[in-house]
């Protein structure tokens, strides 16, 4: 199978994941207005827990769908690491190119791996209660 066909694949296969990281990646590199709910406390810690934990169930929730059995190193594969990798990436990328609109911050990337966590906590409970 070629590049090309493999992309296809996974755009067939993985709408809503691929739809959720373009999401993620232009949402953490735009600069952010001032909202009301600017002055909750630790809110960007509480979106980008939410974004990361939403993202890790729906490549769940995919892999699930478009697969009979689990491969369980495959999942823990694109379903935890790669949005760790992502999660780290977009830091450096707020850092260093976004023209000082954005900071990267380490607590940003602690609460996304703890979104990764929680809902790969979720999705392999939910996985498991299905394949039942």
């Amino acid at each position: 199978m070629n590049r090309k066909e493999r992309i296809r694949g996974y755009a067939r296969h993985y709408p809503l994941s691929l739809l959720l990281i373009v999401a993620i990646w232009v949402v953490c590199l735009i600069p952010v207005p001032e909202t009301p709910l600017s002055d909750v406390p630790m809110i960007d810690k509480w979106t980008h827990f939410v974004m990361y934990g939403v993202l890790c169930l729906t490549i769940l929730w995919e892999y699930r769908r478009n697969h009979s059995t689990t491969n369980w190193p495959r999942l823990i594969k694109y379903g935890v690491l790669a949005p760790l990798v992502m999660s780290g990436l977009i830091e450096l990328a707020q850092a260093y190119c976004t023209g000082g609109n954005r900071s990267g911050d380490v607590q940003d990337g602690f609460a996304n791996g703890i979104g990764v966590a929680i809902g790969f906590i979720v999705g392999t409970a939910l996985i498991k209660l299905f394949q039942r």
